[in-house]
This record gives C-alpha cells, structure tokens and sequence, in this order.
C-alpha cells in the first residue's frame, strides 16, 4: 500500500501532465486527502524540488494559492548542465537523489544507470565524516553527469 505522499504526489503529477503550470489550494488539497495541510507542504518541498525538475511558488493573503511549474529543458545536455550547476561544492545524498530521480523521470537516463548512480552517492559508501563525504558525494556526481554529457 502507497502512503499519503506518494497518493498527493501522484495526483499533482497527473494534472501536471495536462498542463505545465498549475495552482493549487493548498486546503483543499488536504480536504481531498483528509490529511493535515502541513502534509501537503512535506510533498511539494520533498517532491517537487528545483533538482526534481519544478519551481513551487507560495502565493498568500486572501485567496492564496500555491503555484507548481513543470520545467522542461530544451535538451539533454541542457538538463544535465542545469543539475551539474545545483550540486556545488557539497551534496547531501537526498538532494543527489533527487537530481538523479529527476534525470531518470526526462528519460535522459535509464533504470539501470540511476541505480549505479544512487549506489554511488549512498552515505554509507564512503566512511568519512560529512562534510568530506559530502564534497565527495558532489565530485562524484558531477564527473558521472559530466560523461553522460559525452555520451549522448
């Protein structure tokens, strides 16, 4: 069974398909799901990320709303340009895999080539203190986008 995030997730997903740009209550939204609106906040900040390909704007006062633009790059090598310029000097291993989940949802990349990826950029891999791991974790995945940039 799913839980709660993965069910919101999947509902915005799909009205996303239909459209690039779409507004959102973030209310009723937790209406629909009986949930708190505070869970609806938890998806849009996890899964709906700059690294997972969109930009969320909050708009408040009276009538708010809540905006969430899907971002599609021209190219390939445009969309692994724009995630190579996120990771910066240090990579936290969600923000890595968001990166990567992202690459794997625009099909610039396949299954097989996200799992190795993940596996990479796994805080357990390397046993160093975090911020060392975490330099290591961006020099790591930025040489992996870099060649796939070769690739194509």
């Amino acid at each position: 069974m799913r839980n709660i995030s993965d069910i919101i997730e999947k509902y915005i997903k799909e009205i996303l398909d239909s459209s690039d740009i779409i507004k959102l209550r973030r209310s009723e939204l937790a209406e629909k799901f009986q949930c708190v609106p505070s869970q609806i906040n938890y998806v849009l900040k996890t899964r709906f990320s700059i690294e997972r390909g969109y930009v969320v704007e909050s708009k408040r006062g009276g009538g708010g709303y809540i905006q969430v633009i899907k971002v599609r790059p021209v190219t390939d090598a445009e969309l692994i340009d724009e995630m190579i310029g996120l990771i910066g000097y240090r990579l936290a291993e969600n923000m890595g895999e968001s990166i990567i989940i992202h690459l794997l949802e625009e099909q610039v990349i396949s299954e097989r080539e996200a799992r190795l990826m993940i596996s990479a950029v796994d805080q357990t891999i390397p046993d160093l203190g975090v911020p060392l791991r975490d330099e290591m974790r961006a020099n790591i995945l930025k040489a992996m986008l870099q060649s796939l940039t070769y690739k194509r």
